[in-house]
């Protein structure tokens, strides 16, 4: 197995060092280590063309995680490359897991199990209260979740997904997991492909961007499956649960009335223009692909580019 280990980071520098050494340290050298960064201003740059376990330093521009995770895949030369955040650290079984699921073990006992293998991000909730390791259905297709931030493809999947969709700020991964049930790809949860935060962040938590999620979701959802009606129940069901559990923070004295009211609107407004912005998508890419904005969509993602590859072949 060729691994290629594509990682973004976003002024993430002193957990990036963590994340890095981690990698080194628990998969062979012949791992292809690939750092995405931008546009960070913490001296990520510096830190990481002073290392000599990465092969290619890819600058952006743009503060979108699927540009990131292309503009990563646009360099990687691997038959396997996996996504990794660069606030996590891997753990010791991480990479054992992701050689057993895609590849099978070397003596031949046991076969390669799916084709896209996730686990999970340590001590954190990803997917709103859903457990990954049972499939959702939609419009009668099951859906194995992953987390965009820990996953590895076997690289003829992402050569048909055409990577991710660019046009989502958020829940790229959802829908490139919409897409690989589209296309009759298999994806497996494996427990030891895990991942850690191992240096805490002083920040909190992060107020939710109602407009930016609900863009998402009725974009990826009328994208992939059409003006029917599961898209319209499932956006209204969530939008109903989120209401109720924001008029719950109203009298809790966490938000306010004036607030609510704002976030309501801002939810409507969006999840109309993604919806039609969805329906766009799907009748400007009609193939089982489903990504009019994926990797060969363009090829200037990339401000600057250190190939450590290039001078080790001279």
């Amino acid at each position: 197995m060729e691994l290629s280990v594509v990682i973004s980071t976003l002024n993430d520098r002193e957990q990036l060092l963590s994340c890095l050494d981690a990698v080194s340290n628990r998969t062979p050298d012949s791992t292809e280590l690939i750092v995405v960064n931008g546009p960070s201003s913490d001296g990520t740059t510096g830190m990481v063309r002073q290392r000599s376990d990465i092969d290619v330093l890819v600058e952006i521009s743009e503060r979108n995680p699927n540009v990131s995770r292309n503009a990563g895949l646009e360099a990687a030369t691997g038959d396997v490359v996996a996504f990794l955040n660069g606030e996590y650290a891997v753990e010791r079984g991480w990479y054992s897991a992701i050689k057993r699921t895609l590849e099978g073990t070397d003596d031949g006992a046991d076969q390669p199990t799916a084709d896209v293998v996730s686990g999970p991000v340590t001590g954190e909730n990803r997917f709103d209260r859903v457990d990954p390791r049972t499939p959702q259905t939609v419009a009668r297709r099951e859906i194995a979740l992953f987390d965009g931030d820990n996953v590895a493809f076997d690289r003829t999947v992402l050569d048909a997904l055409d990577g991710f969709d660019e046009y989502l700020e958020t829940g790229g991964a959802r829908d490139c997991a919409h897409r690989v049930a589209g296309l009759g790809f298999d994806v497996d949860w494996s427990m030891e492909m895990a991942v850690r935060r191992e240096i805490g962040t002083d920040g909190g938590t992060a107020d939710p961007k109602w407009g930016e999620t609900y863009r998402g979701l009725t974009y990826r959802l009328a994208k992939n499956y059409g003006p029917r009606p599961t898209v319209l129940a499932r956006t209204v069901g969530s939008g109903l649960r989120d209401g109720v559990s924001n008029v719950c923070g109203i009298f809790s004295g966490e938000s306010t009335p004036t607030g609510w009211f704002s976030n309501g609107l801002e939810v409507v407004t969006n999840a109309a223009g993604g919806f039609v912005d969805g329906l766009r998508a799907r009748y400007s890419d009609r193939s089982q692909q489903r990504n009019p904005n994926g990797v060969s969509a363009r090829h200037d993602r990339a401000v600057q580019l250190y190939d450590q590859r290039e001078s080790a072949d001279d």
